[in-house]
């Protein structure tokens, strides 16, 4: 067989059977570090261009990213040029700290020092592979060959910033690969690499990458514990990690790997990257967000984030991406969308946001509710309430929804596809409004002479039913039940109201009236639906509506 487990060994991992990040709650936002002009760009089919990079730049600043790994401008002069053009166009903010990549050689170390003078903060990022794939097969090198290179790395880093003093230069290291380094050693190298600096007066980090996600989040963050415990010189550095997404779990590794001890976290916007891609800092934001806590970095504009990243990468985004797709808090399934319209009902009651299938409130991302619940075959009345409540100032009682969530349905089974708030109001206005096309109300008087009705009132109606004229006369307690009374003398029908709603389909003056009939006729029960300028009107088309289909039905039958 081509697919074959067993030329495959599992991922090497630390013995820590006294763990203690199980036990801890995430409670703050880590310090957070954006890679997309840098680790993002290096993964694009086409790399950004100038104009790119710099829409992806003002975009990050506006988010609010205080450190901004911006290229790897040793290796390429693209790069280069943009680090030199945000310097010399002074389009860093005083609180933002640009940070580059270089390896562990000189020359590379010199010209990234070049690339950065001017620069007001920096942090320059050193790095060499350690994992014994690369040691044994790449460089040919043992343990003590290897930590030569990082030390040697760490200081040429150290003379150059001395020889620029105008900077403020903060030190970062990377073990690359530490997710597939033996974790004792990674803790040995690291901390050579820190002796190097500490005496230098400058801020450090050790920067953690899973630079190919080889293991489950809980093994890597046995990992960062157990390096943070075995650093001597643990106090005296912050604790980055450089999470990468190949078995899917990019974003819980970062954040298990916070528990274990990490203070700073690196990624990208929706998660571009190599491979399978970055750490997503988008999700890992809106995690701590919905959560109640303050993730540091304003994501009150997803549809701006989306639309940057978008044009710069040209990877589109998918509609289930979380918290960001177009789809993320869209609700198909009856069931899903009759309790979110009952919790959005009486949310506005409550301080803190609780409703059901929405972990966060969508208009905190920019979006509308408009979006939240969409209609197709697996839809239920709940669905079609809340787009006609929304889009139209329906408030349909429960027995309306049912019928017409019945409707909407079989129009969505004959497309095979989503139906719009438009086909919505179409399949209802044909169903039900139209219906007085048949029996359209031409006049009435209603009388309320205590004295000569002994206290009820009168109705004279004229309507037309199929194109005939007819006059209906009745007396009952108010108009929809002297319409009724008048009916029953008038076509010998046994009618009765089961159920009535009235409500204004929008405020003001101008607003109309909308009212709903559910009736008995001889055991059948009809639906009548009409809006008019008055309440009054509307009830007693609404009425004619209803009981007219019992005439219509008995005509056809006669006919046939």
């Amino acid at each position: 067989m081509s697919f074959d487990h067993r030329k495959y060994q599992a991922a090497p991992r630390p013995e820590l059977s006294d763990r203690q990040w199980p036990s801890k709650t995430l409670s703050t936002a880590p310090d957070w570090c954006s890679v997309d002009l840098r680790d993002g760009n290096q993964a694009l089919v086409e790399p950004m261009t100038v104009e790119q990079k710099l829409r992806m730049w003002d975009l990050l600043v506006k988010i609010g990213f205080k450190e901004i790994e911006v290229g790897f401008p040793s290796a390429s002069q693209p790069d280069f040029d943009f680090v030199r053009a945000l310097i010399d166009g002074n389009r860093i903010p005083e609180d933002v700290t640009v940070q580059i990549l270089v390896q562990a050689r000189e020359e590379l170390i010199a010209r990234s020092f070049e690339a950065l003078k001017g620069a007001k903060k920096a942090i320059v990022h050193v790095y060499n592979s350690t994992n014994p794939t690369q040691r044994q097969k790449v460089f040919g090198l043992d343990k003590a060959g290897i930590k030569a290179i990082a030390v040697q790395g760490a200081r040429w880093v150290r003379d150059y910033a001395a020889e620029n003093p105008n900077t403020e230069w903060a030190f970062q290291y990377s073990p690359e690969s530490f997710s597939l380094t033996e974790t004792d050693y990674a803790v040995e190298v690291c901390d050579a690499v820190i002796a190097e600096w500490r005496d230098s007066g400058k801020p450090m980090i050790i920067n953690l990458p899973a630079t190919v996600e080889c293991a489950g989040p809980n093994v890597f963050a046995d990992q960062v514990e157990y390096f943070c415990r075995n650093s001597q010189y643990r106090s005296e550095y912050r604790v980055s990690l450089h999470t990468h997404n190949d078995r899917g779990c990019g974003v819980a590794a970062a954040e298990l790997g916070i528990l274990a001890g990490a203070d700073r976290i690196e990624g990208t916007l929706l998660g571009n990257g190599e491979r399978t891609g970055n750490m997503d800092i988008v999700t890992m934001a809106m995690n701590f967000y919905s959560q109640g806590i303050d993730p540091q970095l304003n994501m009150a504009d997803m549809d701006e984030i989306i639309a940057v990243v978008e044009h710069c990468t040209n990877i589109p985004l998918h509609p289930r991406h979380p918290y960001a797709g177009d789809l993320v808090f869209t609700a198909f399934s009856g069931s899903h969308q009759d309790a979110i319209k009952k919790c959005m009902a009486v949310q506005e009651k409550d301080g803190l946001w609780d409703v059901a299938y929405l972990p966060i409130d969508p208009a905190d991302l920019g979006r509308s509710y408009e979006a939240v619940i969409r209609i197709n075959s697996q839809s239920g009345k709940g669905g079609v309430a809340w787009v006609l409540e929304n889009d139209y100032g329906l408030q349909l009682p429960r027995w309306m929804q049912i019928d017409a969530s019945r409707k909407v349905q079989a129009h969505a089974e004959a497309i095979s596809g989503e139906v719009s708030p438009a086909q919505i109001w179409q399949v209802f206005e044909q169903s039900y409004l139209q219906a007085s096309e048949q029996s359209a109300l031409q006049n009435f008087s209603l009388k309320q002479d205590n004295s000569e009705n002994q206290g009820r009132d009168y109705l004279n109606l004229h309507f037309t039913l199929n194109g005939e004229n007819t006059c209906l006369e009745g007396s009952g307690d108010g108009a929809i039940s002297a319409l009724t009374r008048a009916w029953q003398l008038h076509f010998g029908d046994n009618i009765e109201i089961l159920d009535y709603s009235e409500h204004a389909m929008q405020t003001g003056t101008d607003a109309k009236a909308i009212a709903y009939v559910l009736i008995s006729i001889n055991g059948q029960r009809y639906i009548g639906v009409a809006h008019n300028r008055d309440v009054v009107s509307a009830s007693l088309q609404a009425v004619l509506n209803a009981a007219s289909q019992s005439q219509i039905s008995a005509s056809v039958a006669k006919a046939g």
